[in-house]
């Protein structure tokens, strides 16, 4: 009977590997914390030394929505409604930041150790076994 992954491997290594990996990772993206500092005083680029805050993006955006419910046809207005849009959706990408929470150093390492351990284990279950 092949084991994990057509191999002779253990498939108990395989599922120990598999369940260790799943909760070292459950674990790590569990610990960190995600914000945002997107508001409307918010400077998302500079053009030489103006800042452009995401309050200014939303004067075309209104400008190209008046001007697609006037002319839908207008390709300009199109433009301007879909760029000013990119230009949101950028600006709250670039402004999100991750930090850890906070742990101890042995929370850690027990989380580290369960994530490549287990990745590691998992890993090796593939492998062929030497007779």
């Amino acid at each position: 009977m092949a084991g994990a992954g057509g191999t002779n491997g253990g498939i108990g290594q395989f599922f120990l590997g598999l369940a260790m990996f799943i909760a070292g990772g459950y674990l790590l993206l569990n610990s960190i914390i995600v914000t945002n500092d997107f508001s409307f005083g918010y400077g998302l680029f500079r053009v030489g030394s103006f800042s452009v805050t995401s309050g200014m993006i939303l004067i075309p955006f209104m400008i190209g929505v008046g001007m697609i419910f006037y002319n839908s046809k207008n390709i300009l207005a199109w433009i301007l409604a879909a760029g000013s849009l990119v230009c949101m959706v950028v600006g709250v990408i670039v402004s999100t930041r991750f930090v850890f929470r906070h742990m101890t150093a042995f929370e850690l390492i027990m989380i580290l150790i369960l994530l490549v351990g287990g990745a590691g284990l998992f890993l090796r279950s593939l492998r062929a076994r030497k007779q």
